[in-house]
């Protein structure tokens, strides 16, 4: 068996663990697929080059509001495509050699435990002082009758089709959900959202949950409280037999997107044989340190946690780094909130406790919402319809959340963000800082002012 100082198994954000710290450890890294994981091949970054030509052609078409008539006259799926993935696909072998001629080990096969510590990758036997599993997810597929006898996608496969579909069934209606229906519905797709729950995005707080699913409803068919029950190939692509409360509908569509959530690849790596303990989910369990119950062994990212987020696993992996090197200084994550956004149309970003978590663990709080129409850029606009809404604690000041839909959202709410990391008070943030008038920034100010 070759032994090495360090493997990395996973060359998504496990590949950015790598830096010139740990230049010295004779290291190898186990990539069965791309270099860059999801984010880079399938997920973040190619989805949000789709949402921008998407947000193109719906700003164009909406424009009317503003006194400019203008129309889109044809949307090339192919070079919209084309530009983005002629953009990442040479990445991966770029990385890949990158690697190799700085001294690094690469196996391009898939890496499974033997024992503790003993990965079996094709033919060979590694062992390492120092294992750090970056695994990631793949999406789920559900156990759905008649689901595996039709053609489908999932978001790993979705951006790299020849053609926008006439017609698009949407199974799920979170994040990948929200993004891929607005990119097709812009790109001229026919789109029925069905969805299990009452509402769309229901991780968010409900106020906000609520007006997106009333916005996307006016763009596309959408099926709540719906489960599908069985799938078929038709002579147009894929038919859906739905339960809905007010009975079984059925959906025709050109092609189908199964988004229903994400899993841990851990049962890939055997990581049960790798003596690594899991968590009811199949996520690898980990301390605050991110050490796993293998001693020299370390798991970060979508294999180890929930979020599913790529800025976290980013931060995960600069706390590892340090850790592999510095094993009796450990550091842990200083932060006490995860952001997100979901980069649909509207945009929609959360950090902290959404209201009905506040009113379930019956934390005192006061509330202020404040409309995009009541700010001079919402005027230009002409937005009647987003808002950004912060909860606050009546009693040390502290902003508890912060929820935003609209144009932009993302980034209006990163001073938020900043504010509750950094423990400023509501009063501080509304009060001590000037605002740029009339720049949008301003609908954050008055909701903090409010309060």
């Amino acid at each position: 068996m070759r032994h090495y100082d360090l493997v990395v198994v996973g060359a998504g954000t496990g590949n950015m663990l790598l830096g010139d710290e740990l230049a010295r450890l004779r290291t190898a890294v186990v990539e069965p697929d791309r270099f860059g994981g999801t984010c880079l091949n399938r997920g973040c970054i190619p989805s949000k080059m789709f949402v921008l030509a998407a947000d193109a052609a719906r700003g164009a078409r909406a424009s009317a509001r503003l006194g400019v008539h203008a129309s889109v006259d044809h949307v090339d799926w192919t070079a919209i495509r084309d530009r983005i993935f002629h953009r990442i696909d040479p990445l991966h072998d770029s990385a890949l050699t990158y690697r190799r001629n700085n001294g690094i080990d690469v196996y391009t096969e898939e890496g499974r435990f033997v024992a503790p510590k003993v990965l079996e990758v094709g033919n060979e036997r590694i062992t390492a002082d120092t294992f750090v599993i970056s695994v990631g997810s793949r999406p789920v597929v559900p156990d759905i009758p008649g689901l595996d006898s039709v053609a489908y996608h999932t978001s790993d496969t979705i951006m790299r089709i020849d053609e926008v579909p006439a017609s698009l069934a949407v199974i799920g209606g979170g994040f990948i959900a929200a993004e891929f229906s607005h990119v097709f519905g812009a790109f001229g797709s026919d789109v029925t959202i069905v969805q299990r729950g009452p509402r769309l995005l229901t991780g968010e707080d409900e106020q906000i949950s609520a007006r997106f699913t009333e916005l996307a409803s006016r763009r596309h068919r959408v099926l709540l409280d719906a489960a599908v029950t069985s799938v078929e190939p038709s002579p147009e692509g894929v038919t859906l037999t739905v339960s809905c409360p007010d009975g079984e509908h059925v959906v025709r569509a050109a092609a189908l997107l199964v988004s229903v959530g994400r899993r841990p690849n851990t049962d890939r790596l055997d990581a049960a044989a790798g003596g690594l303990e899991l968590d009811e989910h199949g996520h690898i369990t980990t301390d605050s340190a991110y050490r796993t119950s293998v001693p020299g062994v370390w798991a970060l990212g979508d294999v180890a946690n929930h979020f599913q987020l790529k800025h976290m696993a980013n931060a995960e992996s600069r706390v590892v780094r340090h850790n592999v090197l510095h094993p009796q200084d450990l550091h842990t994550l200083p932060y006490k909130i995860t952001p997100h956004a979901v980069f649909t149309d509207p945009q929609i970003a959360s950090a902290g406790l959404t209201e009905q978590e506040a009113r379930r663990r019956g934390i005192e709080y006061l509330v202020s919402v404040h409309d995009y129409a009541a700010t001079a850029y919402g005027w230009a606009l002409e937005d009647t319809t987003s808002f950004v809404k912060v909860l606050a604690n009546p009693h040390d000041r502290m902003i508890l959340g912060a929820h935003i839909i609209g144009t932009q959202a993302a980034t209006l709410i990163q001073p938020l963000i900043q504010a509750m990391t950094l423990n400023l008070t509501v009063d501080r943030i509304a009060r001590d800082v000037l605002y740029i008038h009339p720049a949008l920034t301003e609908v954050v100010e008055q909701a903090l002012l409010a309060l």
